[in-house]
């Protein structure tokens, strides 16, 4: 599976995976304001076997195929609020 990165520009440490380049349509609404203008850092191919260095690939692949989008918190957001993911 495809996939395309983009980092926050707003929010330090925030990523965004996506299915398909430059489409957000599937972000729901108000997401774009939170993010913050958009930079592309990456784009790579996600394997059962592929590893990340902060989350869990089959996840990401996960929400890819049924949201379209997947949101990387920072990792002190994730300490202060384990369940948000």
């Amino acid at each position: 599976m495809q996939c395309f990165i983009y980092k926050s520009l707003k929010k330090d440490q925030l990523y965004l995976y996506v299915d398909k380049k430059d489409d957000f349509t599937r972000l729901p609404e108000g997401c774009m304001s939170t993010l913050g203008r958009l930079e592309l850092v990456m784009e790579l191919t996600l394997t059962p076997e592929r590893t990340l260095a902060r989350e869990e690939a089959e996840k990401v692949r996960h929400q890819l195929q049924t949201k379209g989008f997947f949101i990387q918190l920072p990792p002190t957001i994730v300490a202060e609020h384990p369940t948000i993911q």
